[in-house]
């Protein structure tokens, strides 16, 4: 049998009136809604075990698609159907997973159940470093001053924020920073952070004038990261733009071509993105494609938490070419969907080709995957089982860990028995399907309506107090708002 696509009148959960009297007192503030669904997402695939077994895919930490999202729903637009990827609004929450002890992976893998179907949730953690523990860094800065940084919220943005980094940074890092428009420029070779007051007047020289071309900056970029290469630092490049190239090659595939050799010497790739106008699908694949990972900001608070509360402690790499592959026991599984990561999915047999690109995974980071579950009626007995496969940063040497679920482990009802962690997780990958399927004939294929969403969400930011939960709540209401 062929995957075939999801039908959305396979419900996953119902809640009715049992979902309440169920709820613990952490959901002291009520459940929403009469029966709501949360059904599969209308475009996943879904596979059947029997001809399918396995599911493997490329792990992942951005989060540019939340935070550009998240900007968009702020100033009172949907964002486009194709800029939401659902896998970079559930990393993009917090997390309760435990560590591991070394430094490697904890592989976490549990799941909710309700009429047959289930979510299983795969939880891959990493152990944090104190920032004071990890090993010095060379960052070389990337900067984008063509003429549409002129924006406010773009150039002046970046400007504050490497300010705010080069201070923070420790003894024994060093940056450079190269600038592009039209062409690019070297504003300063690599330079211990000591050197702070040349630093920041390298920085005030970042002004805009001209058009983007971000391959040469890129590759000016690389360059420059190679030739300054320390074998015992953590070597990255960082590019800041709005991802809007129109100069010189404009294709990741044809900018990645001209890098690949240097990004294959351990320097590892972050990209920033910035702007109301923001070229998500080139920094998204620039990131995925070359070692790295994606984010987005919108103001100088979130860049702020970027460069310094999380880059300077996450800088160490734990994991290159991390993996993950969810294999499903065809005598309780009768079919599954990946919700999200569409463009990370591999064959089976990439799971184990170490040249075949992973995700490069940092201290502290943890990794969320969903599947909606259809369960074969009666089966009981071991469900899933996850195996995260990653290369050693230094030696290149894999390493594998393995984590299972069987069906006594699946939660009853995922409102009232499930932690706040997992049903943030359930929310907002909802939301984003949400968002995915505004547009298209499938807009109510998606069993939680945006009010049902806004009710669990709020109920959500109360329990955890967590600001980014908090966050969300608001969004999903400004969605509602917007009709």
């Amino acid at each position: 049998m062929k995957p075939r696509v999801l039908s959305a009148v396979v419900a996953l959960v119902l809640l009715g009136s049992a979902c309440a009297g169920q709820a613990t007192s952490s959901n002291s503030a009520g459940t929403p809604g009469d029966a709501p669904t949360v059904a599969a997402p209308a475009d996943a695939v879904e596979r059947d075990v029997t001809d399918q077994q396995l599911s493997t895919f490329a792990l992942d930490v951005d989060t540019a698609s939340y935070g550009y999202a998240r900007r968009a729903i702020q100033e009172g637009r949907w964002p486009e159907p194709d800029q939401v990827r659902t896998e970079e609004f559930v990393n993009a929450f917090r997390q309760d997973y435990a560590e591991p002890d070394d430094d490697g992976f904890a592989v976490h893998v549990d799941g909710a159940r309700s009429n047959g179907a289930a979510i299983v949730r795969v939880g891959l953690q990493t152990r944090r470093t104190e920032s004071a523990a990890r090993k010095p860094a060379n960052l070389t800065f990337v900067v984008d001053v063509s003429g549409s940084m002129a924006e406010a919220g773009r150039l002046d943005l970046v400007r504050g924020a490497l300010h705010t980094l080069v201070d923070q940074l420790m003894p024994g890092d060093q940056v450079s920073i190269v600038s592009f428009s039209g062409s690019a420029r070297l504003l300063t070779s690599m330079t211990p952070v000591s050197e702070r007051s040349h630093l920041h007047s390298a920085i005030e020289e970042l002004v805009p004038d001209g058009s983007t071309n971000l391959e040469e900056g890129l590759v000016t970029g690389y360059v420059e990261a190679s030739r300054a290469f320390r074998s015992m630092a953590t070597n990255r490049v960082i590019l800041l733009s709005d991802g809007l190239a129109n100069t010189g090659e404009t294709e990741w595939q044809g900018i990645l071509g001209r890098v690949r050799d240097y990004a294959g010497k351990q320097v590892t790739l972050l990209c920033v993105g910035v702007g109301r106008e923001y070229g998500d699908h080139l920094m998204e694949q620039l990131a995925d494609n070359g070692d790295g990972a994606a984010v987005y900001v919108s103001s100088l608070d979130e860049a702020r938490t970027v460069f310094v509360d999380r880059l300077p402690a996450t800088l160490d790499v734990r994991a290159r070419d991390a993996k993950a592959q969810v294999a499903f026991n065809p005598g309780v599984v009768d079919s599954y969907a990946l919700i999200g990561y569409e463009n990370r999915e591999l064959s089976p047999e990439e799971f184990r080709d170490d040249s075949r690109d992973g995700g490069e995974v940092g201290p502290g980071h943890a990794v969320t995957a969903l599947y909606w579950v259809r369960l074969r009626p009666g089966a009981v007995g071991q469900l899933a089982t996850a195996t995260v496969r990653w290369l050693d940063p230094e030696t290149r040497r894999p390493s594998e860990l393995t984590g299972s679920v069987d069906t006594a482990g699946l939660s009853p009802d995922l409102w009232g028995t499930t932690g706040p962690r997992f049903q943030v997780d359930v929310v907002a990958a909802a939301f984003a399907e949400r968002l995915r399927m505004r547009w298209g004939a499938g807009g109510e294929r998606f069993g939680l309506g945006l009010e049902d969403l806004s009710a669990h969400a709020a109920r959500l930011a109360e329990v955890t107090e967590d600001p980014d939960v908090i966050d969300l709540a608001d969004l999903i209401a400004r969605a509602r708002s917007l009709g």
